[in-house]
């Protein structure tokens, strides 16, 4: 095979030239999006249309994904939350997916996957305490197989796996779910825990959020692909890419993963394509690596007014119905404040108490060692 220089990737550019090339990427990157609503709440597939029952459930998850994040700003800058990750216009693809889940499976988030960690049962007061970086809040329910999310980057991805075939050894139908971002699927674990997963056919979800950004970095310039969903080929798996930023399309294609990783038809890995309208974290800057006007229609696509707009359009919602609903997600909020409130501070050595079940010589030894220093 011969390669010309003209397939190759050109440095410097010229302006008109580097636009055109950030125009085919961005064609190439909305391209082929599965959607069953529009922007503009229309529906475009009325064949896979979910009941009314389902579309208030996704639409409710979604107002609490939401006020969770607009509360945990003003929490953050009343100094009563730590720096997290917002996440807010990307809640169809958290909660679309987290909620083809079952209490019995296992979620692995990321550091900004909080309204999936929501969707599937975390109680907001315990994760307020995580925030808050209290030990209320790092020891996850009993009941409730989430793991604390995730702040390195890709480290989830491989031991999803694992759990997933754990659930296989055991003779289960329960499935392991896995998020990353667009960065962190140029990660090597990202690569390793597909082909793993491939290998052994393990029953795992693989949750691929192209938000269009690593921190400051746009997808387009830590990546030529256009597709990540298609990065799955390579390991013999199937790939998806839906519109992230619908939740009916979203919940659709992963309830039919997580219905194919039970019946033992292997892994599926989904890119939801969104974007991160909100700063990297609470403490971050966008105006110094991108402009208003580039989100301005990603504004336009929000997700919870997409749905909204469906429901109020057929009747399923009216204005008294959505106030009731507003009313009772901010009554749950507050409840859950009041509880996280009367955490009681935690003790230095609490620290080394969430690491094992059983503590190592080495932590006991650690301990004995904080302690004697507290007490000095």
């Amino acid at each position: 095979m011969t390669i010309s220089s003209d397939s190759l990737p050109q440095a410097g550019l010229s302006p008109e030239g580097a636009a055109a090339s950030e125009a085919a990427y961005d064609a190439g990157q909305a391209a082929g999006l599965f959607q069953i609503l529009a922007p503009d709440g229309e529906v475009v597939r009325p064949d896979l249309m979910p009941g009314a029952d389902t579309q208030l459930r996704l639409y409710r998850q979604m107002r609490r994904a939401r006020h969770f994040d607009e509360r945990g700003w003003v929490l953050y800058r009343q100094g009563r939350l730590g720096v997290f990750p917002p996440f807010g216009g990307m809640e169809a693809s958290q909660v679309g997916t987290a909620a083809a889940l079952s209490a019995d499976d296992w979620l692995f988030p990321t550091y900004r996957d909080t309204g999936a960690a929501l969707t599937l049962g975390l109680p907001i007061a315990r994760t307020l305490a995580y925030w808050r970086t209290s030990p209320h809040g790092w020891a996850m329910p009993e009941n409730l197989k989430v793991l604390p999310f995730y702040i390195p980057i890709a480290t989830q991805y491989p031991q999803a796996v694992g759990a997933a075939l754990a659930e296989k050894r055991k003779g289960t139908r329960n499935v392991a779910m896995a998020y990353i971002g667009d960065g962190g699927s140029s990660e090597g674990d990202f690569h390793e825990a597909l082909n793993f997963a491939g290998a052994l056919n393990a029953p795992c979800v693989f949750i691929l959020q192209n938000n269009g950004w690593a921190i400051s970095v746009p997808t387009r310039s830590q990546t030529r692909a256009t597709d990540l969903s298609r990065r799955a080929e390579g390991y013999g798996l199937p790939g998806v890419r839906v519109d992230g930023n619908d939740v009916l399309a979203t919940w659709h294609v992963t309830a039919q993963a997580v219905e194919r990783a039970r019946n033992g038809e292997g892994p599926t890995l989904i890119e939801t394509v969104t974007y991160r309208v909100k700063p990297h974290t609470v403490a971050d800057d966008p105006s110094r690596y991108r402009t208003e006007e580039e989100g301005a229609p990603w504004r336009e696509k929000d997700p919870v007014t997409r749905l909204r707009a469906h429901l109020l359009r057929t009747g399923v919602l009216n204005e008294e119905g959505e106030a009731a609903l507003l009313a009772e997600v901010a009554a749950e909020f507050e409840e859950a404040l009041r509880e996280a409130d009367t955490y009681p501070d935690p003790a230095p050595a609490e620290i080394l108490d969430h690491v094992f079940a059983e503590p190592t010589p080495q932590l006991r030894r650690q301990r004995e060692e904080l302690l004697a220093e507290v007490e000095a």
